[in-house]
């Protein structure tokens, strides 16, 4: 069975977890966890490397032990130091892990000083109040991660964008194989870009329907076949991503497209306006009097009720029907107004690739500009830079701007903002950078108030350009810390600086709503890769997709501008 990327880092996230919880040593964890890391980021698939017979080792953070164990999960799809880690932990552990709160830390100190190893057990000794006796955890703690508790109960099964992307793609390339398909799309969240997918809905046209279901049942990856029948199928991959697949008439699919990319709300606004033409809007198609008038494209759909068509990014009636009516709908930033990246990492802290390695790699993208913007040194897991190393990395950027060809490279920080709103850098240092991102790495659980202030006064510094992933949450991980957004972005506003839409997998932050209350405001946003190798460049496609759900026009993102421009509008900040 084929094994994605995201399979070798899940091994290693759980390999990684489960030496933590079992304290061992820290670098090893690490090692293990910049290669889960590694691999989601990578830009092919290790799998066609192995095949290919490429040295592993050449990969970032791939040593050979590692790389014996890329080729052994691929080769067998299994991992025999996870196997063995697991008979030694008690089973219930990993599900601890799920629990937003709880990193390995935390479960160990509960495994081994209250015996907890289900939920079940953790959910009782939360509701005894027996956790806040632990050292680290406290009442506040306690019922956080009872009310996480609660919720984990009941959630469904989901995936980050970037991760069901490789099952998508990989499945849609499969089912071309078979030559009776014409047309084939991912509807739902997936084709919303929305941050988490729950399941894929795949919509086919195809001249022998029952050929694509028998080759459907035959995929490699399909762990469970719930029905199938001539013309449309559900099936449960191996990492439990449910999956259906429909075939439908061509002069039904621009209305089954609609219909199953949704969103449920927007459907809903839409048949109504069908209604009060005296029409009917189903999956099937748009009917007047029981006949078919409309629906073999999705444009034929939207005109029957008077609108334009409506990106899918936008489908999730928050004022997208309204403003198609008005003809005010937004022309949504694309990728390929982008002009260049300001915010990467290099071999100097937690990343891969060296300045020039990085800037080569933006050149070859067609931009303009890219910043290198290293950590401080407050952040020491990330080997942060402190005055002396960031004001020789300065003189070198210097160096290497003066051999470089059709791109610039631009001096920044991604510098710590401490507990009471100082930066982790002197003034008379950040003066002479072209960007300062100002980045909350610690005390997350600051209540709302602190949060707020501790930012606010932070973007009031002199040098502040930009507010680096501005709620902190890690999807599936970490929620958002607690601060007023309304405040963040009206100060920015205020003070004349930006935002930043990060676009690791993982962040995909700021979140959509917030996006469109800068756009409101006139505070631009700066889509960044926030990329630690070259590789990392790749994921702006899923920032894109989340600043296009959040309405933003190319004029609504900072590095869409021109180097002149973006030069005159960070002078602004500094």
């Amino acid at each position: 069975m084929p094994v994605h990327n995201a399979d070798i880092a899940a091994i290693f996230e759980e390999i990684a977890d489960l030496l933590e919880i079992e304290n061992e040593n820290p670098f090893r964890i690490r090692a293990y966890r910049n290669a889960a890391r590694n691999m989601l980021e990578l830009g092919s698939e290790a799998r066609d490397l192995v095949e290919q017979g490429e040295d592993l080792t050449q990969l970032p953070g791939i040593g050979k032990d590692l790389a014996a164990k890329i080729i052994e999960i691929v080769q067998t799809g299994r991992c025999q130091s996870l196997e063995k880690l697991r008979g030694k932990t008690p089973a219930g552990l990993p599900e601890l892990l799920r629990i937003p709160g709880l990193g390995p830390k935390r479960v160990s100190a509960l495994y081994h000083e209250l015996d907890i190893r289900t939920v079940e057990q953790l959910m009782r000794a939360a509701e005894d109040h027996r956790l806040r006796q632990l050292a680290g955890f406290g009442a506040k703690t306690e019922a956080h991660i009872l009310e996480a508790l609660k919720a984990h109960v009941t959630e469904d099964h989901r995936l980050k964008l970037a991760v069901a992307a490789q099952y998508a793609n990989a499945l849609v390339e499969y089912l071309k194989q078979n030559q009776a398909i014409k047309d084939i799309v991912v509807a739902g969240s997936f084709r919303r870009c929305k941050e988490t997918v729950g399941d894929l809905d795949i919509l086919v046209t195809a001249g022998e329907p029952a050929a694509v279901m028998d080759h459907l049942v035959d995929y490699d990856e399909i762990a469970d076949v719930v029905s199938k029948g001539t013309t449309r199928a559900t099936v449960v991959l191996r990492n439990r991503l449910q999956v259906d697949v429909r075939v439908v008439k061509p002069q039904c699919f621009g209305a089954a497209l609609h219909y199953f990319t949704g969103s449920r709300a927007h459907n809903i606004e839409i048949r109504r306006r069908a209604q009060k033409r005296g029409l009917k809007i189903n999956e099937y198609g748009v009917f007047k009097n029981g006949k078919q008038i409309a629906g073999k494209d999705e444009n034929e759909v939207f005109k029957s009720v008077g609108l334009p068509w409506i990106p899918p990014e936008l489908r999730e009636n928050r004022g997208e029907i309204e403003a198609a009516e008005k003809g005010t709908l937004p022309k949504l930033v694309e990728l390929k107004d982008i002009r260049g990246d300001l915010h990467a990492h290099t071999k100097a802290t937690d990343g891969h690739n060296t300045i020039e390695q990085m800037a080569e790699a933006a050149k070859q993208r067609g931009w303009e500009y890219m910043a290198i913007t290293e950590h401080s040194k407050r952040l020491t897991v990330a080997h942060g830079l402190d005055k002396k190393r960031q004001l020789k990395q300065i003189e070198q950027i210097s160096q290497i701007n003066a051999t470089l060809d059709g791109i610039t490279v631009l001096k920044g920080i991604e510098v710590d903002i401490l507990e009471d709103g100082s930066l982790d850098m002197p003034d008379d240092v950040l003066a002479q950078l072209d960007l300062v991102i100002g980045a909350v790495h610690s005390k997350f659980n600051l209540s709302r108030g602190k949060q707020t202030e501790r930012i606010l006064r932070a973007m009031d510094q002199p040098h502040f350009t930009m507010l680096a992933h501005p709620t902190g949450r890690l999807l599936e991980k970490r929620e958002p810390y607690d601060v007023d957004m309304a405040r963040v972005i009206h100060q920015a506003q205020q003070r004349g600086c930006f935002l930043e839409l990060n676009c690791h997998p993982e962040r995909l932050d700021l979140l959509d709503t917030y996006c469109q209350m800068a756009k409101e405001q006139g505070v631009l946003v700066s889509i960044n890769s926030d990329a630690h190798t070259t590789a990392d460049f790749d994921n702006l496609r899923y920032g894109i997709g989340q600043a296009r759900r959040g309405w933003l026009e190319a004029k609504d993102v900072l590095n869409t501008r021109s180097l002149a421009q973006l030069r005159r509008l960070l002078k602004r900040t500094m």
